[in-house]
């Protein structure tokens, strides 16, 4: 079975006529199933009024479908933040009579510079999404080499089952009966069982959207964010530091004292500036943050920095972090 996870930026409720509702909140899940190819499609509910979920739809999204109703400042920041995500495969349906030479100089240079430009027929897109979910191949021998983690989206008790925790494997493997560090909290659970797409399977691989049935830790002791694996290259911590990379239309310099949110994974924490160095280019500065709970993130990992009081330009750039 081959799972394609698509962001999709579009007005509410577009993918209804796709894919199968699934789990709701500030993010809505649907779930589309050809035989054993899976797609599975996330909606920024609470977007534009929250950031948040536009950010959790795009961190771990493999293909975008974003759909332009309107040349405005939302579509502004939908691009900036595929483009400091680093998401090059999409398409682009432009409607009320959008043509593709005014989006053009919007998106030069960006990561969607190259996204394919499609009609708006929702089930060509259906089948095109599912053709693109066929074409991956999983090599189990080379993917066991590797422990999984799978960031938490959504966790809840079942009765006759327990905890079962939602999420997006993201490399590697997770196999039933495996025990997994329950990350930043220290904790361990073990893997009863999985799902996907409501079937039962051995194991869970990179891409796949799975449910985790627990044991040894209780749904309260959870939450959205938490990290569930065996790889010790995944840490956490409260104090991250490293080289940022501001957008172009950022106005100023990052000060000391400033109250950033720091994205990565299904993580989007409050955190404030401890130390910047802004010597050289200030849109480059190397900086320290303390944040509010501590972060889990792999070695080499690069996240995204938002401010929420920055009024129409919420998202300040890159961190990667050292």
């Amino acid at each position: 079975m081959s799972n394609l996870n698509v962001a999709m930026l579009c007005p509410p409720g577009y993918s209804k006529e796709i894919a199968k509702p699934g789990t709701a909140s500030d993010i809505t899940f649907y779930n589309l199933k050809s035989g054993d190819v899976t797609v599975t499609m996330v909606e920024p509910s609470r977007y534009p009024e929250k950031l948040a979920p536009l950010f959790f739809s795009v961190s771990l999204a493999e293909k975008v479908v974003l759909v332009i109703d309107e040349i405005n400042a939302q579509l502004g920041e939908m691009i900036l933040m595929l483009d400091c995500a680093d998401q090059k495969s999409g398409f682009l349906i432009l409607r009320n009579y959008i043509t593709p030479e005014q989006v053009a100089p919007l998106i030069k240079g960006t990561a969607i510079e190259g996204y394919e430009v499609i009609e708006d027929d929702r089930m060509r897109l259906r089948e095109r999404l599912l053709v693109e979910a066929a074409r991956k191949t999983i090599d189990p021998v080379v993917q066991g080499r590797t422990p999984g983690a799978m960031p938490i989206d959504h966790f809840f008790n079942v009765k006759g089952i327990g905890t079962v925790a939602l999420g997006c494997v993201v490399g590697g493997i997770i196999k039933r009966h495996d025990t997994l560090n329950v990350l930043p909290v220290k904790k361990t659970a073990l893997v009863r069982s999985i799902q996907k797409h409501d079937d039962d399977a051995e194991a869970a691989y990179a891409t796949d959207r799975a449910g985790l049935a627990l044991k040894g830790i209780e749904a309260e002791e959870l939450d959205r964010g938490y990290v569930l694996t065996k790889d010790p290259s995944i840490t956490s911590s409260g104090t991250l530091h490293g080289r940022a990379t501001l957008v172009k239309y950022w106005p100023s310099a990052l000060k000391e004292g400033m109250v950033v949110y720091v994205g990565h994974w299904m993580q989007f924490l409050p955190s404030k500036i401890a130390y910047v160095n802004n010597s050289g280019d200030w849109h480059k500065p190397e900086i320290t943050l303390k944040t509010e709970k501590e972060l889990v993130y792999p070695s080499g990992a690069n996240a995204i920095l938002h401010y929420l009081e920055g009024g129409k330009l919420r998202i300040i750039g890159t961190l990667a972090i050292e």
